[in-house]
């Protein structure tokens, strides 16, 4: 079981959700608004994911998603 703290933005408080907006900007940049996530097949969306987490991030020290996540696992 994690142990971590859970956080809830107010409903149309974009502000207070600044990581998430971002995140819905990359997947946007590969996944227009039109699109319907049901007519798209795994692979493709394994694809924009593999792209997505190996992006810098200037909160972690230019560090990827994928070096965060696995830095503390292995």
């Amino acid at each position: 079981m994690l142990k971590t703290d859970i956080y809830f933005a107010d409903p149309y408080c974009a502000w207070q959700k600044g990581n998430i907006e971002h995140t819905n900007k990359l997947i946007r940049q590969y996944i227009p608004k039109r699109i319907d996530f049901e007519t798209m097949d795994n692979y493709s969306i394994m694809q924009i994911q593999y792209k997505i987490n190996r992006i810098p991030r200037e909160k972690v020290n230019l560090m990827t998603p994928n070096e965060c996540f696995f830095k503390h696992f292995y």
